[in-house]
């Protein structure tokens, strides 16, 4: 049974030191029955990420520029997996819904600062493909592992800085009784709700932020494409458009991947009035399991080089 701390109704209630997640308050019978397929996406997305991260490590052929920013997403979505999904698994399995103050911040952190690396990473490897098709002769001078190097670092720094507000925003307001957080997940608008003070700046930021970090890197991946099939369409030697497409498909079916998942959750939170709490809390969790379970998958049988290297990983293991 379920027993929220009380909510009095005035200031002078004891300050919160910990929240209760509710992952779905209308469908809680079923939980055990979701925690399968959870289980299985958690499983998968951990071995696919790992393998791709150990077969880069060990295959001397894929120390290349490309490869290192697959690496950078690839430990992206594992830190993102392990901060999210057990937590989700611990309230289906045993009923561990309490949450300290620490924990959930960093949780809200992590959630809202690597989905715009994520995106940036996306936007460097457009790039990539970008000069491989449209400067060839240029490439080795202009992808070099110190441009890597220093684009992770950019990447890494500039969007942690930019969205670390979001968390420290939230934690300094006032909750004064509520601590039952409808999701399964801290996200900033369902724990900002709960406080006794207004937290418009906190939504402010948080839409301007995310916006002005995600609308950059999407114009900027679509500049890049818009310049990519322009050369391709350009092309008239036989076969070159092809071999063209084949160097760009993988990074375009990851940013596709991204983008539409992107694009149902804005709809449905923009629709939310209309869809029922569980679906957009389902979709909420899906969304840090699903991409980081097929994107590498997708990469690796569409990549040869990186499915040579997983074999030879496999012979080493046998």
């Amino acid at each position: 049974t379920i027993q929220p701390m009380a909510s009095p109704s005035n200031d002078s209630a004891a300050p919160v030191s910990e929240f209760l997640l509710i992952c779905f308050p209308d469908f809680q019978s079923w939980q055990h029955w979701l925690s399968l397929p959870l289980s299985l996406l958690f499983l998968l997305a951990m071995g696919a990420n790992t393998t791709l991260l150990i077969t880069i490590q060990l295959e001397a052929l894929l120390y290349q520029p490309l490869y290192y920013l697959l690496s950078l997403l690839s430990l992206l979505d594992i830190v993102l997996c392990l901060t999210v999904i057990p937590k989700v698994l611990a309230i289906f399995w045993f009923d561990l819904r309490l949450i300290s103050f620490p924990a959930c911040f960093f949780q809200m952190f992590i959630m809202n600062s690597f989905l715009p690396i994520e995106s940036c990473t996306f936007m460097v490897m457009a790039y990539d493909c970008y000069v491989a098709i449209c400067h060839p002769l240029r490439y080795p001078s202009i992808i070099t592992n110190q441009f890597v190097a220093k684009a992770s670092v950019f990447i890494v720094v500039q969007n942690a800085f930019l969205t670390v507000p979001i968390p420290i925003l939230t934690s300094l307001l006032h909750y004064c009784g509520k601590n039952v957080i409808e999701n399964c997940i801290c996200a900033n608008l369902s724990v900002s709700r709960l406080s006794c003070d207004n937290f418009t700046l906190n939504r402010i930021y948080q839409f301007v932020a995310g916006w002005t970090l995600l609308g950059l890197d999407f114009i900027l991946i679509f500049l890049s494409y818009t310049f990519i099939l322009r050369a391709m369409l350009r092309f008239k030697a036989e076969g070159a458009a092809v071999k063209a497409l084949s160097t760009c498909g993988s990074h375009f079916i990851l940013i596709l991947f991204f983008s539409t998942i992107l694009l149902v959750l804005v709809l449905i939170n923009v629709a939310r009035k209309k869809v029922p709490m569980d679906i957009l809390i389902l979709l909420n969790v899906l969304h840090h399991l699903i991409p980081p379970a097929l994107n590498r998958i997708v990469y690796g049988v569409r990549t040869k080089e990186i499915k040579q290297g997983i074999q030879k990983l496999l012979q080493r293991t046998r």
